[in-house]
């Protein structure tokens, strides 16, 4: 149900989906293919948000339901799901506004804008309430992803 919700959402809206890997990385992933184009630097993308949040820890850890210094431990981790505090983190560290679409009931957008700059740029993400994360494109600009070729040996 909450699945067909935020298709019914994307479709409306105009825009496609281009899927990340569900192996616990999709917010680092998506966030990494709307700013390079590509899923696969989504492990840089992790390491700049964890500084970012280590950087600034009094921004952030009043949102944090632990010790912060054993959160930042966790987030660094490949495979830790990502949460509200790494995607404002996100916004603030590279001066994005970011914007979901979602599959929650009654609120189909959410915003998250940086806290202390205006925003450089904008991240379209789907989100998948408590599942998963994508990231967004209108028909016209969703990137053609080519397979890498096989080399002959490797059958």
């Amino acid at each position: 149900m909450d699945h067909q919700r935020l298709l019914d959402r994307l479709r409306i809206s105009g825009l496609c989906e281009v899927k990340v890997a569900g192996d616990g990385n999709c917010q680092f992933q998506a966030i990494s293919d709307q700013m390079y184009k590509s899923p696969e630097h989504h492990k840089h993308v992790r390491k700049e948000i964890l500084k970012h949040l280590k950087d600034h820890r009094s921004l952030y850890e009043c949102y944090v339901p632990m010790k912060y210094k054993q959160y930042c431990k966790k987030m660094a981790k490949s495979g830790e799901w990502g949460d509200h505090v790494t995607l404002q983190a996100a916004a603030d560290k590279f001066a994005a506004k970011i914007c979901l679409l979602t599959s929650f009931r009654d609120t189909c957008f959410v915003e998250i804008t940086p806290q202390n700059t205006a925003p450089k740029c904008q991240l379209w993400l789907s989100f998948w309430s408590e599942v998963h994360y994508n990231s967004l494109y209108t028909f016209q600009d969703t990137p053609v992803r080519h397979k890498p070729e096989r080399k002959h040996w490797l059958f």
